[in-house]
């Protein structure tokens, strides 16, 4: 592109001054400005995972790819209901960032200030400018833990009963207390609005439910799903089988009620009723399990590539962006109008990687994304309800053919969440060789 020409011409012969930044524990000199082909912001699943697949691209195994991103640790965030089951330990969710960026890659430990697309630059808080001839955001999303008044405070008080799957660093906490629990109102919250892992909010639940069975204690206890949606799932079919599943197993459901406060002293949520002019109801709790609300970086929303809703602004069938050719978004990110998983990462990333490497070659994208995502969804220990579907709520079923309607939850879905899907995202996923439903063969588009 042109002006990915100019801004390569105007970076030619550039004194670069060094600019010292702290990172990981040790010191590294980073220029103010620097130039690479692509420039990858976020190291997440979506970020590393195009790093790796377009390294391993035919005619791009050379390609100058740059990855900005201040962390220290990639978490393999699936992972987290894991550990909050107590089926798998934290130190297993995790490793050192450099562990995970592919070699050949540049990695800046920087945060991500501004974009300014026209002249094909991403600016950061350390004052350093990089500038691109293709960019791709991933950066993921916040999880909001501020929003909910009071869950802050309540979160630092292991004595409070309030956990969340949604941190690494209140994980842990939640298999603490599954198991200290045992008689009295348990509350599953999940927020209005849109989230990582949609499912995620209720698999804690079920797996709460089936510990506690286990425990002797499952009738001691009053189990509440408080959710800001109007319905369990969703996906209509999926959504059916859970609401069944939900009635079956003694789940009260407060549908449209969104969680606006946590008062750890007294043990009271505070909820709007969404469905009633946002009237406040009050729940007494013994035990609360919270998902906070999620929301796109401010310095993605406030960006020109943002869409109004603050998501990047790309296409839903290419990943590129609307305005900005040059561009290209995927995962949590993106304004991809479907379900923010990492199984979704896996099917969009080598449409991106497709169109992006045409891009280069100066030729039209021809890979589609057809929105698949996949939800997991642990429903006791031993049985799993693998949620499949593309957009529109349309459900597309690896195994149905094997298994029938995957609606029904199964122990060999189960073995796939709990053992081998954390293992194929360490030794394939992020190196850029695991194609979700494919497996291990690449789509044919890509």
């Amino acid at each position: 592109m042109s002006s990915a020409v100019r801004s390569s011409a105007r970076l030619a012969g550039l004194a670069r001054k060094a600019v010292p930044v702290s990172a990981r524990g040790y010191a590294t000199s980073i220029p103010a400005r620097a130039h690479h082909q692509v420039v990858v912001v976020g190291a997440g699943t979506g970020g590393v995972t195009v790093a790796a697949q377009l390294l391993r691209a035919r005619g791009s195994e050379k390609t100058d790819i740059a990855i900005l991103d201040p962390a220290a640790t990639h978490h393999y965030q699936p992972g987290w209901t894991l550990v909050g089951s107590g089926l798998k330990p934290l130190k297993d969710m995790s490793r050192p960032l450099d562990a995970v960026i592919p070699a050949g890659t540049q990695h800046y430990p920087l945060r991500v200030s501004s974009f300014d697309p026209e002249n094909n630059a991403v600016k950061t808080a350390e004052g350093v400018d990089i500038t691109y001839d293709y960019l791709v955001v991933a950066p993921g999303l916040e999880t909001n833990f501020s929003g909910i008044a009071g869950l802050q405070d309540a979160l630092q008080d292991p004595a409070s009963l309030v956990s969340s799957i949604y941190s690494d660093k209140t994980v842990e906490q939640v298999w603490r207390n599954v198991q200290a629990f045992k008689e009295g109102e348990a509350l599953f919250t999940q927020p209005a609005g849109i989230i990582k892992c949609a499912g995620a909010p209720q698999k804690i639940m079920w797996m709460a439910l089936s510990q506690w069975k286990r425990d002797g204690v499952r009738d001691q206890i009053r189990p509440t799903f408080a959710t800001g949606a109007p319905a369990m799932f969703a996906v209509p079919k999926y959504s059916q089988a859970l609401e069944q599943l939900r009635q079956e197993r003694g789940v009260d459901g407060l549908f449209q009620h969104n969680l606006v406060s946590v008062d750890a002293k007294n043990k009271v949520a505070t909820f709007k009723n969404l469905a009633d002019e946002g009237k406040e109801v009050q729940r007494e709790y013994g035990f609360l399990h919270v998902v906070p609300p999620q929301k796109p970086w401010d310095w993605i929303a406030k960006s020109p590539l943002a869409d109004a809703a603050g998501w990047v602004d790309v296409d839903k069938s290419t990943t590129q962006h609307t305005k900005y050719s040059n561009v290209f978004s995927l995962g949590d990110a993106s304004s991809l109008p479907n379900s923010k998983t990492a199984a979704a990462i896996s099917s969009q990333a080598p449409v991106l990687i497709s169109n992006l490497v045409a891009a280069m070659r100066g030729e039209q994208g021809k890979a589609s994304y057809d929105g698949y995502a996949s939800c997991p969804l642990l429903t006791g220990h031993n049985e799993l309800m693998l949620c499949e579907f593309k957009y529109g709520g349309v459900p597309k079923e690896t195994f149905a053919g094997v298994f029938g309607g995957q609606e029904k939850p199964r122990r060999a879905f189960y073995h796939l969440k709990k053992d081998f899907f954390p293992l194929v995202y360490w030794n394939s996923f992020v190196k850029g060789t695991w194609f979700g439903p494919k497996g291990w063969s690449k789509p044919k588009s890509s």
